[in-house]
């Protein structure tokens, strides 16, 4: 196994899942804004699923939205 090759990989994944969910994470919260269901100020409880097939990794991560 090359670390390097490992450590790109992985962090352009990361980067690719950072920049698509925060693009859908945004256009969830201004709908939701947009048609009333959020109320100013709102906290949204948030949870990201990480699977990796072949590695039997599953690891969650839960975290809350401000939308001040």
């Amino acid at each position: 196994m090359n670390e390097d090759t490992l450590n790109t990989s992985i962090r352009k994944f990361l980067k690719t899942v950072g920049v698509t969910s925060q693009r859908e994470i945004e256009k969830a919260v201004r709908a939701a804004a947009a048609s009333g269901r959020l109320k100013p100020g709102a906290k949204l409880p948030a949870k990201m699923a990480l699977t990796i097939d072949g590695v039997e990794l599953k690891f969650d991560v839960n975290g809350e939205i401000e939308t001040g």
